[in-house]
This record gives C-alpha cells, sequence and structure tokens, in this order.
C-alpha cells in the first residue's frame, strides 16, 4: 500500500517523500486507518517494523486538519529512554517539516538551558510533546504544563517502560491527563502486566499484532562499516570483483539514486534507473530491460522493494541502511529467490549504525562485516560489539563506583531483563556525555548465573 492511499493531508505528504517513503510496512497499513477514525490501539510491534512512522504520520495529520485549542499540548508521547525520546523527535521534525505542527522532545539536560527550553515549550504548548515519564512527571508537577486540552496519548516500547519500573510515573501522568481523549499503546510484547495497563487506559481499543518476517538463510548478508565518500567507489570495486548477471541496489532517496547511476555510467558499467520522477512506460521499460537480462544492474528507491517477482538476482546492495527492518527483510528478499542463492550487502555509516543495530536485534544475530579494501582508505569502527569483562570506575558526587560488564552481555538495558533498585540517582560522565544512572539488579537469563549488580544508563 502506498502512502498516497491514506489520504494524507499535501504538506504531509510533501515531508513523507522528502523522507524517502513510498510504501507502507504491514504495520503501517493496519494502524494507520484505525488512528485516522479516531480508535484506541493496542499494537504489538517491534521497534525496526516501521511503528514510530505509524502513529506519527496520522497524529500529524489529525492535529493539521482537526480544530484545537490555542496554547495547550495537544499530544503526548511518552517513551522509556531519553535516546528514543531524541530518535522520535527528529523523525517528527522530518515528516512535519512542511507543516505548521509544533513538537519538542522532554527528557532533561545537563545543563539549565535545556530546563529553561522545556518549561517554556511547557507552559505555552507544543503540539507533540515526546517525552520520558520520570522528567515529565517532574514538570507537570511544577503546576505550569498545559494540559487541558490534550487529546492524544501513545505510549511506546511500553513493556520497557514497565521492565525499567515506571509504571507510577505513567500512572501520575496519565491521571493528570484529560478523560476524553485518544489512545494509543505500543508494546513489542504483550505480558499480562501490559494487558492490565492497557485495560485501565485504553477505550474498546483495536488490536494489531505484527511480527517481523526474516530473510532466507541462503542470503548471504554482509556489512561494509564506511564512510559517505566511500560508498560510490565501493560499488565500483564490488562490481568489478566479479561477474554478477543481476546487481539491485537500493537507495534511501532519489537523489542518490541518480547520482550513483550517474556515476556507474560514466565508468562504463551498464546501469539504469528507477524512482517515482520516472513515468510509468518508463519505468516499465527499465523493469522489463532489467528482468529479461539485458540491464545487469538497476539502482533504485524502495518502490522496487516489494512485491516485484524476479527470480534471478544474484545481488542486491542497500547503499544506505534502510528505514527499518521490514524495509531490510524485503530489499533483500529479492535475492535468493526460487530456491536460487544470492548476496546482500548494506552499506553502514556512522550515522546509520543505531539503526543497523536494531535491524540486526531484530534479525536475532548479527550481519556479518565484510573488510573494505585497504586502497579506499580507513574506515570508522563498528560500534556493536558488547564489553569485555571488566570493572570501569567513574566519579560520582557521593563517592567513586564500578560499573560492572559482562563478556556475553554489553552493558545496556535493552539486553537484558531488569529490576530497578534505585539506591540513588547521581550523573556520571561517560564519553564525554552526562548521563542519569541507576543500580540495577540484573535478572539472570535461562541457564545463564548473573549475579553481579550492574550500573546501567537511562
Amino acid at each position: 500500500m502506498k502512502f498516497t492511499e491514506f489520504g494524507f493531508d499535501d504538506r504531509l505528504m510533501e515531508g513523507i517523500d522528502a523522507s524517502g517513503y513510498e510504501n507502507a510496512t504491514p504495520v503501517q497499513e493496519q494502524v494507520i486507518p484505525l488512528i485516522m477514525a479516531g480508535k484506541d490501539v493496542i499494537a504489538s510491534a517491534q521497534t525496526g517494523t516501521g511503528k514510530t512512522a505509524a502513529f506519527l504520520l496520522p497524529l500529524i495529520n489529525k492535529i493539521i486538519t482537526d480544530t484545537h485549542e490555542d496554547h495547550t499540548n495537544n499530544a503526548l508521547v511518552i517513551v522509556p529512554t531519553r535516546e528514543l525520546a531524541v530518535q522520535i523527535a527528529q523523525h517528527m521534525e522530518g515528516l512535519s517539516y512542511f507543516t505548521s505542527v509544533s513538537s519538542i522532545a522532554v527528557y532533561g539536560g545537563g545543563d539549565g538551558n535545556a530546563f529553561v527550553q522545556e518549561k517554556k515549550a511547557l507552559s505555552h504548548g507544543a503540539d507533540v510533546v515526546i517525552c520520558t515519564p520520570g522528567k515529565m512527571m517532574s514538570h507537570i508537577k511544577m503546576g505550569y504544563v498545559k494540559l487541558a486540552g490534550l487529546k492524544y496519548l501513545i505510549l511506546d516500547e511500553a513493556d520497557r517502560m514497565l521492565d525499567m519500573g515506571f509504571y507510577d510515573d505513567i500512572m501520575f501522568i496519565i491521571d493528570s491527563l484529560p478523560k476524553k481523549r485518544q489512545n494509543l499503546l505500543f508494546s513489542a510484547t504483550m505480558p499480562h502486566k501490559i494487558r492490565e495497563l492497557a485495560r485501565k487506559i485504553l477505550h474498546n481499543p483495536e488490536e494489531v499484532n505484527i511480527s517481523i518476517s526474516k530473510p532466507p538463510e541462503k542470503i548471504k548478508q554482509e556489512a561494509f562499516i564506511v564512510y559517505e565518500t566511500q560508498k560510490i567507489p565501493l560499488v565500483k570495486h564490488l562490481l568489478s570483483k566479479k561477474d554478477f548477471k543481476s546487481v539491485l541496489i537500493f537507495c534511501s532517496s532519489k537523489i542518490s539514486v541518480k547520482q550513483l547511476t550517474r556515476d556507474l555510467k560514466r565508468a562504463r558499467f551498464l546501469a539504469d534507473e528507477i524512482h517515482s520522477d520516472l513515468d510509468q512506460p518508463k519505468r516499465e521499460e527499465v523493469l522489463i530491460q532489467f528482468k529479461s537480462g539485458r540491464l545487469p544492474i538497476l539502482v533504485a528507491t524502495d518502490i522496487l522493494s516489494r512485491g516485484i517477482d524476479i527470480d534471478n538476482i544474484d545481488l542486491v546492495i542497500n547503499y544506505d541502511v534502510p528505514h527499518d527492518g521490514e524495509d531490510y527483510v524485503h530489499r533483500i528478499g529479492r535475492t535468493a529467490r526460487a530456491a536460487a542463492e544470492g548476496s546482500a550487502y548494506t552499506f553502514v555509516t556512522v550515522k546509520e549504525q543505531r539503526k543497523f543495530m536494531s535491524i540486526e536485534k531484530l534479525l536475532g544475530k548479527p550481519v556479518p562485516k565484510a573488510i573494505v579494501p585497504e586502497e579506499l582508505g580507513e574506515t570508522p569502527a563498528y560500534n556493536a560489539a558488547p564489553l569485555a569483562a571488566e570493572e570501569t570506575e567513574i566519579s560520582a558526587n557521593q563517592g567513586v563506583f564500578k560499573i560492572i560488564t559482562s563478556d556475553k552481555f554489553p552493558n545496556t538495558h535493552s539486553d537484558l531483563v531488569l529490576t530497578h533498585i534505585p539506591i540513588f540517582p547521581f550523573c556520571a560522565s561517560r564519553n564525554n556525555r552526562d548521563r542519569s544512572v541507576s543500580l540495577w539488579q540484573i535478572i539472570s537469563p535461562p541457564g545463564e548465573n548473573i549475579t553481579e549488580a550492574s550500573i546501567v544508563y537511562l
């Protein structure tokens, strides 16, 4: 299903087009119409299925088209961590760029300026507030947050928030909101505690369950960790290294498609492009040439990631990391079809590493990292490897404390089941970035014996 079929406002469609979106993921297909119709929704969907856009797009559209009170906060998106708040805020900024919809991320910061900016926005009113529970609760308690006109509440990664001990904070916030509102709850899992939370805050909700598909095992997947300037030279190197009969290269934008195709043609590769700027007859002509084997290299946007029936593609290259795990699976699924074998290479820049780590997590295993040829120069490090067993000292105003890490598990709450035991919060400096820290107790995964306490970043 294409985004043009949802009936979004033209200003929102400009942002969707600029973000490179063309086809909706399964969770977007199911959730967006429900939200547009004003229904409460409970959705089981992991990060990487496109769920963020699934609630942001109809939310932005409703704010554009519906009547709202001036100088009030219209929508509240509650998330477990400041990193996710920043990520969603950036996503929001891109999608709403051509609209007048305002937004702010409320998660605290290392200086007083962040607090002042948050207070000003919450006092004046923002269309969409993206926040962490503890920080939002603190602002509400101070009495200046305008919530009387709030119409939309979204809980994202609700299971994770409950695992982190935020239930009381969430309920405090909800008790401060108007009773009449639209509620959306997203959770990767649906344990009993999530069902109980949903029962308390949702009204006759529609339920959506989405599980991400996995790529066939016969696809040889590899990732190249590169700088942006190394991408085109690497494509040329890979295409020169082996005689591929059929290569499909996916780019996340039409600009990248056009630039890469132009450079490949200059290097005397037989290549062509396909994207939404081409009229339908031209698209069909290019696709026929590619299917017949007369055109060995096709550079495309995600317009071709779903639904095309081509069984003889040797290699798929993700020139850019796909938007989410669902797109990744559909892109590389163009190879290794009809019992054939195939390869899929993904280029990962520094700014795309976090997104690619999320995709790896959904796949359930890391994608092997390939070596970039020496002649292309030094490459960035990939920062996903778990920390080795060690004890790292950090300083705090209450004294010196140790972070105990494991050789099997990285020092992050997203990879372990944890019980929150706040001994005392304090600020620690790590990698030149201030973060709030609390003490947690690790609950051993089945078959493992983990008994130490670990300091985990929130």
